[in-house]
């Protein structure tokens, strides 16, 4: 999400800053501006839409100056719009932000009472003010930058400007990337590596709660707390395709190991630990609509479909509504019968998915309570639905959908928490224990990604399967859905997914000492009799592979192979147990030489039917 760029050096900003956005704008983004500083003030400019609107919004314009920010926003507060859209200015300071502050809400009801006048709806305006506040104080800007982050609490990725000191740029980051480079005579920032490539392959990496001051001699880095920091810069040997994949040889497997981030980004500024529950301005659901539902119909296509089954596990666990699970392709042309204490979840990656805007529409049309979660802001569905739920996984690249997947869980385990607490059937106690779990899911997830080696040596054995059968059973049957959907899309395998249960419903005949069966089977309250269908496929002679909780002793003994993952509370664990499996279907495909990014017949936004 979003992009950052910074220049300061002997040459005109504005191209830098332009050609630098560019670089990112595989992030997605909705809106454009930057900020020169032409040797006086600031002058600012932005535009709504892509880049070419901003390089219109700039041609007949001088624009000498050789110091600026840019900043590419895709939209979390507020609407895409030109007063939304960064950098934004507050007096004698210009700010661009990726991330959000938590506090924004408090720190804005401070500022109003002061008189400040706000242009925005964004959270970073904020900071503007914050920051312009010490610096007509008196402040240097680097101190007014750290006396206004001691104030916030978020994740940030900024780059300050202040039409007071030319002479230099402001950076600092707290979970959230931020990266400078280094070259002669100029020194330049941005929130990824391809944005500065084309000037300096010496590149220095901020760790957060760090800040620096950006001059054309060089930078001074210091944390927060005012310690200076020492650290020497990296060279970067990148081809521009591999600076756009991050290093990665593909963007899925880039898009794999972006989950971690992503789950951050899907649960940042929604949670309030302490009490056990949600802030009710994210959820596009006022509480007053969720005591009142009666039904939650989830309606999706595909990996999204996949989501939904799982959130539907959550809603009637954790909610006690009753709640079903629709393909779209299907629901739409079956005359459902929708009422108005139905509260109805249109599931889509895109928010463009034609299936589903079109029963979606069915169901509004019908009194339906409607709810888009999505990825893109803004796009048809969410337009479409009374309000939306973003899961904020940034662009995803990969045709076959990895981060999209998991941050749909996320959103749907927080909506479930959401509607849960608001209706009184999930207390404060069990509220916080599954946040709490979901705040220390991204590590866990790491965890499990660092495991990646032996996946690998599972993909190796089994790249020329032709046929895989993938068994779980409660929130481990979803999942075993998205791991043959995966294997197929992009290894171009015949996979398919079932419920444990049913194995003995026709599945089990296709089992031989030729078969690959693969058991998401972790330590839940399912496990035992899922051990009794791992044994069933055993006593066939078929080659089990077991994605099992760590310490699991007895899937060892009965399985050819096992691949751990952390053992953590059952609610987040189908975040955990597909990771694995998205690593083998990405292993296997790129084994066998296939695309792997754009699988053959498949599209990343199915418009049509």
């Amino acid at each position: 999400m979003c992009g950052i760029v910074g220049y300061i050096g002997p040459d005109r900003a504005a191209p830098i800053l332009i050609e630098g956005l560019r670089k990112l704008e595989y992030r997605g983004y909705d809106s454009a501006g930057l900020a020169v500083h032409d040797g006086r003030a600031l002058e600012l400019i932005r535009a709504v839409g892509k880049l070419d609107n901003l390089s219109r919004a700039i041609a007949g314009r001088k624009l000498e100056g050789t110091m600026g920010i840019g900043h590419t926003r895709w939209a979390t507060h507020g609407r895409p719009s030109e007063p939304n859209a960064h950098p934004h200015l507050a007096g004698d300071v210009a700010v661009v932000h990726n991330g959000i502050i938590e506090n924004h809400l408090e720190l804005k009801r401070e500022l109003e009472r002061d008189g400040v006048r706000f242009q925005s709806d964004t959270d970073t305006e904020i900071v503007a003010h914050l920051i312009n506040r010490a610096v007509a104080g008196g402040a240097a800007l680097l101190d007014a930058v750290r006396s206004a982050l001691g104030r916030t609490r978020g994740a940030y990725a900024l780059a300050v400007a202040s039409s007071k000191e030319p002479d230099r740029i402001v950076v600092a980051k707290n979970a959230s990337p931020l990266v400078i480079g280094l070259a002669d005579g100029a020194t330049l920032c941005g929130s990824d590596i391809p944005a500065l490539l084309a000037h300096t392959r010496k590149m220095l990496f901020m760790e957060d709660n760090e800040l620096a001051e950006l001059t054309r001699d060089g930078v001074r880095l210091e944390t927060l707390a005012g310690e200076r920091v020492k650290r020497a810069p990296r060279h970067i040997d990148w081809s521009p395709v591999q600076a756009e994949k991050g290093g990665y040889k593909h963007f899925m497997l880039k898009e794999i190991f972006e989950q971690p981030r992503a789950i951050e980004d899907t649960l940042r500024g929604r949670i309030l630990l302490a009490e056990g529950d949600l802030v009710d301005a994210e959820f596009g659901l006022d509480p007053e609509t969720a005591r009142g539902i009666e039904r939650v119909y989830f309606i999706a296509c595909g990996t999204s479909y996949h989501a939904a089954l799982a959130g539907r596990h959550w809603i009637e666990q954790l909610a006690r509504v009753p709640a079903q699970c629709e393909l779209a392709s299907e629901v739409r042309h079956r005359e459902p019968v929708f009422t108005s204490k139905d509260l109805v979840v249109a599931v889509s990656q895109s928010g463009e998915t034609a299936d589903t805007l079109a029963a979606l529409k069915t169901a509004r049309e019908q009194g339906a309570r409607t709810l888009a979660l999505a990825n893109v802001v803004d796009s048809a569905i969410p337009r479409a639905a009374h309000g939306a739920l973003y899961t904020h996984a940034g662009p995803e690249i990969g045709v076959a959908s990895t981060k999209c997947f998991t941050t749909q869980l996320a959103a749907m385990l927080l909506l479930a928490v959401y509607i849960g607490r608001r209706r009184g059937s999930l207390s404060v106690e069990k509220g916080r224990q599954i946040l709490q779990a979901l705040v220390e899911l991204p590590n866990e997830m790491r965890s499990t990604l660092e495991r990646k080696d032996s996946v690998w040596e599972v993909a190796r054995r089994w790249q020329h399967a032709d046929h895989m059968l993938f068994l779980g059973r409660g929130l481990g049957f979803p999942i075993a859905l998205e791991g043959a959907l995966k294997l197929k899309e992009i290894s171009y395998a015949h996979a398919e997914g079932y419920a444990a249960g049913e194995m003995k419903h026709g599945p089990i005949a296709l089992i031989d000492e030729h078969m690959p069966v693969v058991v998401v089977m972790p330590h839940d309250a399912h496990y035992e009799k899922t051990l009794g269908n791992l044994q069933e496929v055993r006593a066939r002679d078929g080659r089990v592979i077991a994605i099992a909780t760590d310490g699991d002793e007895e899937a060892k003994k009965l399985a050819e192979h096992v691949l751990y993952v952390p053992n953590v509370p059952d609610a987040v664990m189908p975040l955990v147990t597909v990771l694995p499996l998205q690593l083998l279907a990405y292993y296997i495909a790129d084994l066998k030489g296939t695309d792997v990014d754009q699988p053959r017949n498949l599209a990343k936004t199915v418009t049509v039917e």
